[in-house]
């Protein structure tokens, strides 16, 4: 099944903010490079710095196609991007890259620190080749501190960070939310922001800066009160399933047509509302559990009663109810339910774009959406070396025959 809604992302008439800035992407896989990948949506030019043996790693990790190295992850998340070869083991290739710094705004990298030192590219370096260049660096643990050089990945700095020990539920394994490797995402988007603010930084004084995250404070940044609660009152949260410690009933609930549905009760209202769509208006009451306290204690009781009523009838139903008396619930969606869901296609949720031979691809959309200046998808991830002449003959300068005699040499 397909998805078939209106694309205004992949639109190429209107302006687009970031149109002018150049950023160069030479990280491999996820996270620093997704950040790259969302200013592309929104205009800059992501030229991304590959190995000629190869490429990044993601062109072969996820689900092969039948285009060679571009894997449908490649595809989705190396958007709008141009790749252009080079050996930065080269001093030629060091060389190279040193001249593109001097074109471009931001250079986005997630190597292991030290990496890129042990290059010859040295913020020092860079920063004298361009002064107002803005440099976003993605590690799993940053820059400093006695982690520093430990390997990176989303999976490991999500278990670090806090946000897996809260995954799973009560007594049982943690476990990986989701199956996604959100950490690289979430360390990407604090990336996006921090250019942004730096490039603003580098507007009013000429001056650039290096934007440091790690994989693992980005993730715990956003695990709310735990840190609070455990400094003030040493509160270790524990795992809950898909419940929650402050509100009953707050979870995931099986229908009787073996669909899911979330419902969300944080507050008495709000379950005054579903006792009154259930048909059981005294559940509400004073005496039984209209006070969210006697919910809380009751809390084993509460969810069997509402489990029951979800499991005696069919998703739609359910959700009919719910919505009708305002009862914050939706759909446990699988990706196939998301392919036909009315609301993700009136919001352009899915993308369909061209890819070659493999036909139309289906992507999830931009985000965020702008009124007067929407992000676009112009193409999805490119074949390995794709702006090779565009970038080195036509930004760079250099001649046909000094291309050829880079590309002999294995520096591009």
């Amino acid at each position: 099944m397909t998805a078939s809604s209106p694309q205004p992302e992949t639109a190429a008439a209107s302006a687009t903010p970031l149109q002018g800035l150049r950023v160069i992407d030479v990280g491999n896989f996820l996270a620093g490079p997704y950040a790259a990948t969302m200013l592309g949506e929104f205009g800059a030019e992501v030229i991304k710095i590959e190995h000629p043996d190869g490429g990044d790693p993601m062109r072969r990790f996820g689900t092969a196609t039948a285009q060679p190295d571009a894997t449908l992850k490649w595809l989705s998340e190396s958007r709008n991007k141009k790749s252009v070869t080079c050996d930065l083991l080269q001093p030629e290739g060091v060389a190279l890259f040193l001249k593109l710094v001097a074109k471009s705004d931001v250079l986005v990298e997630n190597f292991r620190p030290g990496t890129m030192e042990g290059w010859g590219l040295t913020w020092e370096v860079l920063h004298k080749v361009n002064p107002k260049l803005v440099m976003l660096r993605v590690t799993g643990y940053g820059q400093t501190g006695p982690y520093r050089r430990r390997s990176g990945f989303a999976h490991i700095a999500q278990a670090f960070g806090g946000l897996n020990y809260l995954a799973g539920f009560p007594g049982e394994t943690p476990v990986l939310p989701g199956t996604v490797p959100l950490g690289d995402y979430i360390a990407s988007l604090f990336g996006a922001v921090g250019v942004m603010i730096a490039l603003r930084h580098a507007e009013q004084t000429g001056q650039g800066q290096v934007i440091d995250v790690g994989i693992y404070e980005a993730v715990f940044r956003l695990l709310e009160e735990i840190a609070a609660s455990y400094g003030l009152h040493g509160t270790v949260r524990e795992r809950e399933g898909s419940g929650s410690f402050v509100a009953c009933p707050h979870g995931h609930f099986r229908c009787k047509n073996d669909k899911w549905i979330a419902i969300a009760c944080t507050t008495d209202k709000m379950f005054e509302r579903l006792a009154a769509a259930m048909g059981r208006p005294e559940l509400a009451s004073a005496q039984m559990y209209g006070d969210q306290r006697k919910r809380l204690a009751a809390r084993d009781e509460v969810n069997r009663i509402v489990t029951e009523w979800v499991a005696s009838q069919d998703r739609p139903e359910v959700l009919e109810k719910c919505l009708a008396e305002e009862v914050p619930a939706g759909k446990v969606n699988s990706i196939a339910d998301i392919f036909v869901d009315e609301h993700f296609l009136a919001r352009g949720n899915l993308a369909t774009v061209p890819a070659g031979d493999l036909g139309d691809v289906v992507v999830p959309g931009v985000v965020p959406r702008l009124s007067a200046t929407p992000g676009r998808i112009e193409h999805l991830g490119p074949a390995l070396g794709n702006s090779n002449i565009d970038v080195l003959s036509g930004l760079l300068g250099l001649q046909a025959e000094e291309i050829r005699r880079l590309r002999e040499q294995h520096v591009v």
